[in-house]
């Protein structure tokens, strides 16, 4: 037979061990518990849980947290933007593969142009305001 894997709890330091003695204190910090709202995973033992029945004021027995909202979220898939043709969508149009592209590239050649332009006129305007600076 399989052994079973020994059962868990999370236990979680939820008050403050100020005004209390030193042997609470020190049951806490046994349990491996540095900071206050820090969480533990112990063994489900009759010991453990007789450590925690002794300061049950400070210590409180937590479930296990919910999954992340992200682990369970599908994964998306990376689809081309909308303006880009593929060549499903050249074939779904009717065109020939080469008239989609050469009408793609035609597009591609329009916005380097403008863009072009629109640099060459900014630096038109710059270039007086350099030379009444100097």
């Amino acid at each position: 037979m399989a052994e079973q894997s020994p059962k868990r709890i999370r236990i979680k330091w939820v008050r403050s061990g100020i005004g209390f003695t030193w042997r609470q204190k020190a049951i806490v910090r046994s349990l491996g518990l540095t900071k206050l709202n820090h969480t533990v995973v112990r063994p489900d033992t009759p010991q453990i849980r007789g450590i925690v029945a002794a300061v049950p004021h400070m210590l409180q027995i937590v479930d296990e947290p919910a999954a992340a909202t992200w682990r369970t979220t599908a994964e998306y898939t990376v689809m081309p933007p909308v303006g880009e043709p593929t060549e499903s969508s050249a074939e779904v149009s009717g065109e020939p593969k080469e008239q989609a592209e050469d009408s793609r590239n035609a597009e591609l050649e329009m916005k380097a142009s403008t863009a072009d332009a629109k640099e060459e006129s900014a630096s038109v305007d710059s270039t007086p305001a350099q030379a009444g600076n100097e």
